[in-house]
This record gives C-alpha cells, sequence and structure tokens, in this order.
C-alpha cells in the first residue's frame, strides 16, 4: 500500500554507496568537526560491509530490526546507513522522546541489537531493565566506531537489498498518543532523498551542514540521505549550536543546511553578535542557500532572515510517513511564495474532501500523497495503515488548499497536534501521564502561540476533591515520563473542562478560555 501503479526501478542504500565508492573513492563524504575527522567513500564501504559482517556473526537476520542511541557523529551516520546497507531495518531511538516513550518503541520495534554511546547507556540499561526488551547492545566510540564482540568477523560478502526491502523503521506519535511505526523502504529512503536533491538542485558539488539529529526523518533523509544520492558531502556536528554555526559553514565551505523555525530564531537573536558581514563576506560566499521544515515558518520570520543573512530561505514540507521532503519552494529565480510549503516534488500531491474526491483549485480539504517515498505500512498496526490511506493515497491529516500557481498552503490540521519546535506532540500522551497522578481528576492537553517554538504545550487541569497540587510539581510529574521537550510548560486549574452532551472533552476552546 501507499506505491504508485506503475513502479520505477530504483537503486538500494547499498548500490548507491557501491557506485560512490568505485567512482569517486578518496572524495570525503562526512566530516565531523569537533575531531576534525573525514570519512570519504571508500572508507564508507569498507565502513557499512564491515558492519554487515559482523551482524552476520552475531547472528542477527536480514530483514532484523537493529536500533541506535546515539548522538549525530560520523559513527551514528555511517551506523544509519550501514544498518539499512546490510539488509536488516534500522530503528533510530530519540533520546529526548521521554522514558515511556522509549520503552514503548524498545519493546514494539523488535529491536534485536541496540547500537549505544556511553553517554546514553545508563538509560538504556534503564529501559531494558523496565520491558520485556532482550536486545543486545553495542558499546559505540565516537570516534573509533562500534565495539564488536568477540567475535570473529566473517568473510562472507555483505549482502545487497533490493528496492523493496524494508531499511527503516521510525516512530512518530499518532492523534492516541502511542508512537506509531513508520516502515520505509529502500525505494521509499532513495525517492525521499532524490526529492531533495531535485526540489534544491543539489550536486556533488554542495556539502550540507547537518545540524539536525538524525533520528529524526529530516536529519535523517534530507542531510544524510540526499547528499548520498547525490554524491555530495556532510558536516555533521554532534549537536546543533547557535555560536558556532556560521563560523561552521565558514570553514567548511557548506553549501547549505536545513533547519527548523526554532533554530532560525537562535539564529536571528544573536546575528548582531557574528564576526561576519552578512551579504559582504567572501567566507561565506559558498553558502547559497537554507532549507526550513518541521513546523510552519512565520512570514515575517522568513523575511527576517533574508534581510538579515542574504541568503534564500527555502520553505519545504516533508513528513516521516513520506520519507522526508515531498513539497518545496523552487530554488531562485523561480518564484518562492512565502507562507506556501512550495509545489510537489517527485510525488502526486492533491486536496481532498471528506469524501475522497479531489477538490477545486482553492478549496481547502485534506492534503493527500501519492508517491514511491510513501510508507509501506505502520508496524504492527493494521488499523492506523488502513486508517492512513484513500486507496493509494497517504492522509496527512494537514488541512490546505492550492493555488493558480500549484502552491501549496497548509491552514491547520485535522488532528490535535502540537508541533512544538519541530516535533509533533500528542496532547493525550500528556493527558494520560496527568491522569495517572493521584490528585487529577480531569486533564486536557493542547498548544498556545509561542515566538520561539511555534507552539507550546500548555494543560488544563480538574483536582479531586481532598486533594491539592501545585504546577511545579505536575510539571515535574509530567516531564519523568515523557521528558522536558513534551512537559506542559504551564498548568492551569479549573473548575471544570468545557465538553459536549457525550462528555467529550473540547480540546480545541482551551487555549482560548486561558488567554
Amino acid at each position: 500500500m501507499g506505491k504508485t501503479d506503475v513502479l520505477i526501478k530504483m537503486p538500494t542504500v547499498s548500490s548507491i554507496i557501491s557506485q560512490h565508492a568505485a567512482e569517486q573513492p578518496e572524495k570525503a563524504f562526512l566530516i565531523q568537526p569537533e575531531t576534525n575527522q573525514s570519512i570519504c567513500f571508500a572508507d564508507l564501504k569498507r565502513n557499512v560491509d564491515d558492519i554487515s559482517r559482523h551482524l552476520d556473526d552475531m547472528g542477527v537476520c536480514q530483514g532484523s530490526k537493529v536500533a541506535f542511541m546515539l548522538d549525530n557523529g560520523i559513527w551514528s551516520a555511517q551506523l544509519l546507513l550501514g544498518i539499512m546497507a546490510s539488509s536488516r531495518v534500522v530503528v533510530p531511538l530519540n533520546v529526548v522522546a521521554g522514558q515511556k516513550h522509549l520503552e514503548y518503541v524498545l519493546e514494539h520495534s523488535d529491536a534485536e541489537v541496540v547500537f549505544v554511546e556511553a553517554c546514553h547507556m545508563q538509560l538504556l540499561e534503564t529501559l531494558i531493565s523496565d520491558t520485556n526488551c532482550t536486545a543486545g547492545t553495542v558499546m559505540v566510540d565516537p570516534v573509533s566506531g562500534p565495539m564488536w564482540p568477540n567475535l570473529s568477523a566473517s568473510a562472507t560478502p555483505a549482502h545487497s537489498p533490493s528496492e523493496d526491502d524494508s531499511a527503516l523503521l521510525l516512530y512518530t506519535s499518532g492523534s492516541t498518543g502511542l508512537p506509531k511505526g513508520a516502515l520505509l523502504s529502500h525505494r521509499a529512503i532513495v525517492s525521499g532523498g532524490t526529492n531533495v536533491v531535485s526540489g534544491h538542485q543539489l550536486t556533488e558539488g554542495d556539502r550540507a551542514l547537518c545540524v539536525l539529529p538524525i533520528y529524526h526523518i529530516n536529519g535523517a533523509m534530507v542531510t544524510i540521505a540526499a547528499p548520498l544520492v547525490s554524491g555530495g558531502s556532510v558536516v555533521i556536528p554532534k549537536r546543533f549550536s547557535a555560536s558556532t554555526f556560521w563560523k561552521r559553514i565558514a570553514e567548511y565551505q557548506c553549501s547549505w543546511s536545513s533547519l527548523v523555525p526554532t533554530i532560525i530564531k537562535y539564529l536571528l537573536d544573536r546575528s548582531a553578535d557574528e564576526e561576519f558581514t552578512f551579504g559582504d563576506d567572501a567566507r561565506l560566499e559558498c553558502f547559497r542557500f537554507a532549507r526550513s521544515a518541521s513546523a510552519p515558518l512565520p512570514v515575517v520570520v522568513m523575511r527576517e532572515w533574508e534581510s538579515t543573512f542574504h541568503v534564500p530561505m527555502i520553505e519545504t514540507l516533508g513528513l516521516t510517513e513520506t520519507a522526508g521532503t515531498v513539497a518545496s519552494n523552487p530554488m531562485p529565480p523561480a518564484p518562492r511564495k512565502p507562507g506556501s510549503v512550495g509545489i510537489a516534488y517527485g510525488n502526486d500531491i492533491r486536496i481532498f474532501d471528506e469524501s475522497g474526491k479531489q477538490c477545486l483549485q482553492g478549496t481547502r480539504g485534506e492534503m493527500v500523497i501519492r508517491g514511491n517515498n510513501i510508507l509501506d505500512c505502520y508496524y504492527k498496526n493494521p488499523d492506523a495503515t488502513s486508517a492512513g490511506f484513500f486507496g493509494n493515497w497517504f492522509r496527512t491529516g494537514d488541512i490546505a488548499y492550492e493555488d493558480e500557481d500549484g502552491y501549496l498552503f497548509i491552514t491547520g490540521r485535522i488532528k490535535e497536534l502540537i508541533i512544538r519546535g519541530g516535533e509533533n506532540i500528542a496532547p493525550r500522551e500528556i493527558d494520560d501521564v496527568l491522569y495517572r497522578h493521584q490528585s487529577i481528576l480531569e486533564a486536557a492537553a493542547f498548544g498556545v502561540p509561542d515566538e520561539n517554538y511555534g507552539q507550546e504545550v500548555a494543560a488544563c487541569v480538574v483536582v479531586r476533591d481532598g486533594h491539592s497540587c501545585s504546577e511545579d510539581e505536575l510539571r515535574g510529574f509530567c516531564e519523568q515520563s515523557v521528558g522536558a521537550v513534551k512537559a506542559p510548560k504551564r498548568i492551569y486549574f479549573m473548575d471544570e473542562l468545557p465538553k459536549g452532551a457525550s462528555g467529550k472533552i473540547f480540546r480545541l476552546r482551551l487555549a482560548d478560555l486561558v488567554s
């Protein structure tokens, strides 16, 4: 489900690595600025083959799930690609998602092995002890790589997956609050990377600065898979730093970077303190564009970026279920429309009404997508898979319209997801935590506007008679389960929550009640 009727023969992650290793073996592909380490395509080929052979010797069968709990770096990127290239399915773990989320993903994904850095080992041990997970662990040194078990790596050739083989299992929160695992094939991964290459006119001469975590679809597909497809290169620091962003652009001569609105705001806020003269500094002539995704970019912020840094900001649209980018504003000199996610690249995108019929141009409806980059299914969740499609059209849950030039404008979401700094947060996930507190009778989380993050999480609660609790107590209670990112920043105490005749809470009214 989710594939077009006519499938085009596609390469795989493995075949692309092999092609670059043969044609440009000494060209740098991955660079880590903290250590100034560089991995060329020949190194990448040797290392991913080594990953495959070691997984063979550990008894990890083809098609098995292999997870990683790693910060960004040359080894997390190589394990992301190497696990896929070995005919296994990579499961990136979001280390800041909160313990309950991670426990669910570890159990649900059937991961047999977890690659982990020392800084995350204690968290992983806690997760394994609190679940039925029986996954083995392999420590990863950020400089030297995996510390393999005392097994002799076999001399058998590395496996060659097909385009239909599953490659990536990435979890995203659904409207119920339970994470859903989007299962993506090699065809989807390569198509997703190709869409970025096409939309941004990337070549082997382009170099990306990867500042988004590669356990998210944006970091993984846009700034790892796309340069792999184009034969370009990636500078991949451990994490984003506003104070070093422009210095790294200049030092490593990066030509582009994928950002989210929160990071864009951080860079604007400190622009006056930078050493560079933007628009007239030879050190930054290499930087030809930045792109924004994962959350709506306010028009005023886009204009401030371009007037401050004199670099085009390209607004785009991508989802976990679509292996990243599906639409983008065209590159200059083609027209860009502020407030629009642009036009389709590598996909058919249409606007459907509730019955699944295409809407007239300019009419709002649900955005649906069809293409080779669409997920195969939600892992072990046939109901969600069925509900996620109109035939072979994937339902995004976004309310949108198409203008007379084919540009897409998203005006809201059908579901009640909160989008905080590019992170999708299901309100019910927060509700469920609050309801576990002994003092809470009723609870409902919702999104409120926020200058830095686009939206921030808030909640309204009703306290049981005879009980008491403070806002700080409830916030700390939530942070223990879902992490600081998802925990409500404001909690409002009410006598009752607005409800309909059936008892359903009117969640969308809450923001107005507390404003």
